[in-house]
C-alpha cells in the first residue's frame, strides 16, 4: 500500500511540475528580464525539485516550494556570477490596431522599466504578490524572510513603482507639445 501511495504522489508531483512551468518562467523573467536566463533558472528549478522531491512533505505546498527553489536558484546565480543582466525585452504581439499595440507596448515598457529599477528584494516580493497572487505567508516561505519584511518590501516597492510611473507621466506631459483641436 505504501509503494502504491508513493507512486501516486510522484505522478501528482510531476503533474504539478508540468502545470507550473509557465508561471515559474514568467516569474523568472520578471526577476531577470532575460529570456535565456529565465529558462535556465526554470530548468535548474525542475532539476532540483525532481532531485529533492522527497523533501516535500505536503503536496499542497508544492507551488510555494517550487517558487522557493526558483528564488534560491536566482540567488545562487547572482552569487556565482556577480554581473549585471542584459535588458533583453520580449515582443508583445497584439491582434488589435498597430496604434493600440504601440500604446500598449509603451505602457508595458514603462512598467517593466519601473519594475526593473526596483532593488531585487522589492522586485521579488512585488512580482510574487501582485503578478502571481501569492499570500504574504507563502512569499515569506518562498524567500525565507519574515512576513513583516514581506509587507514592508511590498509597501516600499509599490510606492517606488507609483512614484516612478507618476514621474514618467509628468515628464512626458511637460515634454510633449500641446494638442490642437480642430472645431468644424
Amino acid at each position: 500500500m505504501g509503494l502504491l501511495s508513493n507512486i501516486n504522489q510522484k505522478k501528482v508531483f510531476r503533474k504539478i511540475l508540468a502545470k507550473s512551468r509557465s508561471r515559474l518562467y514568467r516569474m523568472a523573467y520578471a526577476w531577470t528580464h532575460n529570456p535565456a536566463l529565465a529558462d535556465d533558472l526554470v530548468q535548474q528549478t525542475y532539476y532540483k525539485a525532481l532531485r529533492n522531491q522527497k523533501q516535500l512533505r505536503d503536496i499542497d505546498a508544492a507551488d510555494a516550494w517550487l517558487f522557493r527553489i526558483l528564488a534560491n536558484c536566482l540567488s545562487d546565480y547572482y552569487r556565482t556570477r556577480k554581473e549585471l543582466l542584459s535588458d533583453d525585452e520580449i515582443v508583445i504581439i497584439e491582434k488589435r490596431t498597430p496604434e493600440r499595440a504601440a500604446e500598449d507596448e509603451q505602457v508595458a515598457q514603462r512598467v517593466r522599466q519601473a519594475v526593473r529599477s526596483l532593488p531585487l528584494s522589492q522586485c521579488q516580493v512585488v512580482t510574487l504578490v501582485d503578478l502571481e497572487g501569492f499570500a504574504y505567508v507563502a512569499v515569506s516561505q518562498i524567500l525565507d524572510i519574515p512576513v513583516g519584511t514581506v509587507m514592508s518590501r511590498l509597501s516600499r516597492g509599490r510606492c517606488a513603482l507609483r512614484d516612478r510611473l507618476l514621474d514618467l507621466d509628468t515628464r512626458e506631459v511637460m515634454q510633449s507639445p500641446p494638442r490642437v483641436r480642430q472645431i468644424k
